[in-house]
């Protein structure tokens, strides 16, 4: 691949800083501090086994995925992977 005056890594560093960009977005995502024993939401309890596996947690399975479906509609990344659909 032609990187013109681009140094040999600079690919490579370019990848790299995007895959930390991602996990550092993906670590302040993450809730902190003691979880709830009901949804913040829409009051549900929340399972135990939930609370045990995802410390800090808010929400029950069913809001938690209408958030990460909204998370996901707005996510500016195209994720296609399709080159025509990368040069519309």
């Amino acid at each position: 691949m032609a990187t013109g005056w681009a140094g040999d890594g600079a690919v490579q560093d370019q990848i790299d800083a995007t895959v930390d960009a991602a996990v550092q977005r993906a670590r302040r995502q993450l809730q902190q501090g003691p979880g709830l024993t009901h949804c913040e939401e829409c009051g549900e309890p929340i399972p135990e086994a939930r609370r045990k596996a995802v410390p800090g947690v808010r929400l029950c399975v069913t809001c938690q995925s209408g958030q990460d479906r909204r998370g996901q509609a707005a996510a500016p990344f195209n994720r296609r992977g399709s080159k025509d659909s990368q040069l519309r």
